[in-house]
């Protein structure tokens, strides 16, 4: 996982201000969304109506590189489909914590979905099965085959406002936000029991005075609010003082800098 240097935190207040750390990239946004998805939408090649694409809903896993992984019947369409014509897209979107789904984090990743070598299916098999246990049941079917997206290109939008192209290395080089898990649970409880908090959070900050604030995502260097402001709907990022791993750190660095602007 890579941020850009940080030099070394100074104890208490007794050196220069600590610098803000940095956002995480897309690459590592988009590698956290897959690692909490495991259903999307396929687009495949129309083979009836060529130049027209097909979508499919389509359950899938994904290698240690984050290239998706499909088990789908030859009778599927969308299997058809890339037989004649490997070029895809898989678009992955994150259910949205405050229910708007304009505001949730979404991904697309093209690139050519072929079928898996014979010698790498049993750990393919493996990482499917992990994720979809149901599949034991028709995974050994003839007529079932894993097939793996090679990515190419990857758009990442994260909300309102922030969208960008992903290169595929990258990606690939790219790891999971290590409160990808925890995140459902602390946004749910700041959103509940401490929005007092986030606005004064907001107004100290990021200068926005606020009627309402919500939680909108967290991440291991800080988090995104949705205020309410006189002058409408306004979004902030909060940096933490120092990167968190676990929703324990994240109380703990959180409960500092509400008692430090008090």
């Amino acid at each position: 996982m890579s941020t850009a240097a940080v030099p070394p935190r100074q104890h208490a207040s007794t050196g220069p201000s600590i610098p803000t750390p940095p956002e995480p990239s897309h690459a590592e946004r988009v590698r956290t969304l897959l690692s909490l998805t495991s259903v999307a939408t396929l687009s495949t090649q129309s083979r009836k109506h060529e130049g027209f694409p097909f979508g499919s809903l389509m359950p899938f896993a994904w290698d240690a590189a984050g290239r998706p992984i499909f088990l789908i019947s030859n009778m599927a369409m969308h299997t058809q489909n890339l037989r004649s014509d490997p070029r895809c897209s898989l678009f992955i979107l994150q259910t949205a914590a405050d229910g708007d789904p304009l505001g949730a984090a979404r991904a697309t990743l093209v690139g050519n979905a072929e079928p898996v070598a014979a010698e790498e299916l049993p750990a393919v098999r493996e990482l499917y099965l992990a994720r979809h246990p149901n599949s034991s049941y028709w995974v050994d079917f003839a007529d079932f085959h894993f097939f793996r997206l090679e990515v190419l290109d990857l758009y990442y939008v994260g909300g309102f406002g922030v969208m960008g192209w992903v290169a595929a290395d990258d990606y690939a080089t790219a790891a999971p936000d290590p409160l990808a898990d925890a995140a459902p649970g602390i946004i749910a409880h700041m959103n509940a029991d401490h929005v007092d908090s986030m606005i004064l959070l907001a107004r100290v900050h990021s200068g926005l005075e606020a009627t309402e604030a919500t939680m909108t995502s967290v991440d291991r260097l800080g988090f995104w609010l949705r205020l309410k402001t006189a002058e409408g709907m306004k979004g902030t990022r909060i940096n933490f003082t120092r990167e968190v791993a676990t929703a324990g750190e994240t109380r703990t660095v959180l409960v500092e800098m509400v008692r430090a602007v008090r």
